[in-house]
């Protein structure tokens, strides 16, 4: 089910952009595929049963419209849990920017484990995501920023808390651990989660989540950097004709007719305007394809085949075009001006605190040079929602800076696992932070690829990477019950 997802997203490309024209190209956080709008519903089989919770709109004050709920969806699946008296585990999505079921969908590492463990699945909604949006509908949601002010992820923390401490209530099922899994976004919060709310999670897994990526603790141009190297270890010849692509473009758009001949060459759905939005949107392909770089896919190699084999003296520019269609594919191209709408969700979340500073040079990246500028970036912020940006809020909420040190001293249980062709890769964990604070990482993976259903044709490393994961979690439970008996025997005595 989830490479026929993974198709389905792919195809979905044109019409579900999750970039702004205020950064430097990248593609979108999630687990799911980057490409996927964030309304964006897939079916589920029949075991996956939806609910909503009457969730509390501001769990940090107490004025009166504090006290406002909503409906947020959340899924279930107790097809294997082993049920509240045996204190079987419940393991949680923290949903991040997108529709839980499309989540839920790609997720099948954490089915994985529910059936290992006999564990409970719980997938919970984002708030002002999928179905999960205050004050009735999107469009009063998203009307101004007194009603999108409540959209933050220590909310979004506080309803997961909230939701889970009143359904093992509900399920009489206090005594059962919970474990939060999450990929991306979803891993940041997951993490962030078993940091603030340690009574309510004994651990965490947390699957290419870059929680070092904000208030200039990784460099601006790592994210680029580990795209060109992608690239550039798949083909050199490729890596040199998209590096040499962008002025070749540049010049033919300035000759006469040249926009139109590009239009031309890249099958564009409409006519281009400048040549800035094919370079946009070139750059956009090639992030998804770097960011998303798994088996069996492995559409980095599909774009670098392609281009390398053009026929016999085609130029630069015809080269690049046959990339393009490798990698999104006829018949045409809905190549247009990429401009931020104050109606994205992300955009409002990258302009009040996920600021990630990530941008690139001119002679350090196979893309021209587009630097991060803060200044620009608040203006646009400005202008869309009337906010102004806090750069550094992430890491003085959630930390960051001298992690080892500082996270060593009090936290525990928690998975940082990554692929290192994935660009996010380069804010992620990847040393061992204490002995249970774990990073776990592949030299060939992508993004949140060990949260994706096992097949039995994965690659020994990608099998190598999950039971590792499985052992520990495996660790946690044992270490939980452990406890919990002793408590129980404590009590009798």
């Amino acid at each position: 089910m989830a490479q026929q997802l993974s198709l389905l997203l792919s195809l979905l490309l044109v019409t579900a952009i999750c970039v702004s024209a205020m950064y430097p190209i990248t593609a979108r956080f999630g687990a799911v595929n980057k490409l996927v709008k964030s309304d964006f519903e897939v079916e589920l089989p029949p075991e996956f049963v939806t609910y909503y919770y009457n969730q509390t709109l501001d769990h940090f004050n107490y004025k009166p419209e504090s006290y406002r709920t909503f409906q947020q969806r959340y899924i279930m699946n107790s097809a294997y849990w082993g049920g509240a008296n045996s204190s079987s585990p419940i393991f949680v999505y923290t949903g991040d920017e997108a529709s839980i079921t499309a989540v839920a969908a790609f997720a099948g590492f954490i089915v994985e484990l529910a059936s290992r463990f006999n564990g409970l699945l719980l997938y919970i909604e984002h708030r002002y995501y999928g179905d999960s949006v205050p004050f009735g509908s999107k469009d009063e949601a998203f009307s101004n920023t007194s009603t999108f002010g409540y959209f933050t992820s220590t909310q979004a923390l506080a309803d997961y808390a909230e939701l889970i401490t009143n359904l093992k209530k509900n399920l009489s099922a206090e005594n059962c651990p919970v474990i939060a899994i999450g990929g991306s976004y979803g891993g940041m919060l997951a993490s962030w989660f078993r940091l603030k709310y340690p009574h309510i999670v004994i651990g965490a897994l947390a699957s290419s989540a870059p929680i070092l990526y904000f208030d200039d603790i990784t460099p601006g141009n790592a994210y680029h950097v580990i795209v060109t190297k992608d690239f550039r270890e798949t083909s050199e010849s490729c890596y040199s004709t998209i590096r040499d692509s962008w002025s070749e473009i540049d010049k033919v758009a300035a000759e006469p007719n040249g926009l139109a001949n590009l239009s031309q060459i890249f099958m564009t759905c409409e006519p281009l305007n400048s040549s800035q939005e094919l370079k946009y949107y070139l750059a956009l392909c090639y992030v998804v394809s770097a960011q998303n770089d798994n088996p069996p896919a492995y559409p980095v190699k599909k774009v670098c085949d392609a281009i390398d084999g053009a026929p016999e003296g085609t130029d630069i520019i015809g080269r690049v075009a046959a990339g393009l269609n490798a990698s999104v594919g006829p018949p045409c191209h809905f190549v247009y001006d990429f401009k931020p709408s104050n109606r994205s969700e992300w955009i409002w979340q990258t302009c009040t605190e996920m600021v990630m500073p990530i941008g690139h040079g001119a002679n350090d990246t196979m893309f021209q040079a587009w630097p991060f500028d803060l200044n620009n970036h608040t203006k646009t912020c400005q202008d869309l929602f009337g906010v102004t940006p806090r750069p550094r809020w992430i890491t003085t909420e959630f930390g960051g800076h001298d992690i080892k040190s500082v996270v060593g001293n009090f936290a525990s249980n928690i998975i940082f696992s990554n692929g290192l062709r994935d660009p996010y890769s380069a804010g992620g964990v990847l040393q061992d932070i204490s002995d249970s604070v774990v990073a776990i990482y592949t030299d060939k993976g992508a993004h949140c690829l060990d949260l994706s259903t096992p097949t039995a044709t994965d690659p020994d490393w990608l099998v190598s990477q999950q039971e590792k994961e499985v052992k520990i979690i495996g660790l946690w439970l044992a270490e939980y019950n452990a406890r919990l008996i002793s408590k129980a025997d404590g009590r009798m005595g």
